[in-house]
């Protein structure tokens, strides 16, 4: 029993949940550059607490020929330009990321990652096309599904914002530190975290077992 629920592997279903968030020069992953990007893995410990693992973060080059929406750019205030962001290419941010993701699923016993964002298909959406822009074949995150904490903050907390649902949940969040990938990542990690935790502290987690099947150890 406690070898299937107190593991990544049997809390997700096989799923290896990775935080991510990106800051971007628009809405378009197709077309709008990728500036920043923060990838935070998850463990479980043995009594099946879900914790903070590794921290990946990367400040990214925009891509050849990239849209730099100015708006968005006054919004995030970056400056994609400036040579004291140490900024990489998307393919070698990707390329230290994917590598860790894919340590962290054989040590897990994973067999697919799965992207953990706040509003997940717009932090998705950019992660994918980066890969495919960089040319990986080895990506380890599923195509389509994800873990939405925004979806999930909505549910458990009666709110959707990230930092109202921080502040629902006793974390404390900065506005002023918002709108950087690994300030936001960070937070979004505690908040998943605690999410699911709290599910777990309310008896939801591990499932009762139903009628027709004996408890563990039962004959």
């Amino acid at each position: 029993m406690t070898e299937s629920v107190h593991t990544l592997k049997g809390r997700f279903r096989g799923f290896y949940p990775v935080v991510i968030d990106v800051e971007t020069a628009g809405f378009n992953a197709q077309t709008d550059a990728l500036l920043e990007i923060a990838a935070y893995t998850l463990k479980m410990d043995d009594e099946g607490w879900l914790r903070p693992d590794h921290i990946f973060h990367f400040h990214v080059e925009p891509f050849e020929g990239a849209n730099l929406e100015k708006a968005a750019l006054e919004f995030t205030g970056i400056d994609p330009f400036n040579p004291l962001r140490g900024a990489v290419s998307e393919k070698e941010a990707l390329t230290e990321i994917f590598k860790g993701i894919r340590k962290g699923m054989k040590e897990s016993d994973c067999g697919r990652a799965i992207v953990v964002a706040h509003n997940a298909p717009f932090d998705h959406g950019f992660v994918m096309a980066a890969a495919e822009r960089a040319g990986l074949k080895r990506n380890p995150f599923h195509p389509f599904a994800t873990f939405d904490t925004a979806a999930l903050s909505g549910l458990a907390l009666g709110q959707t914002v990230l930092a109202k649902a921080c502040q629902s949940a006793g974390i404390a969040f900065d506005n002023k530190e918002a709108h950087s990938a690994l300030y936001d990542t960070e937070r979004t990690t505690e908040l998943f975290c605690h999410i699911v935790n709290r599910w777990k502290a309310l008896g939801g987690w591990p499932l009762a077992p139903s009628d027709d099947e004996p408890e563990d150890g039962a004959q």
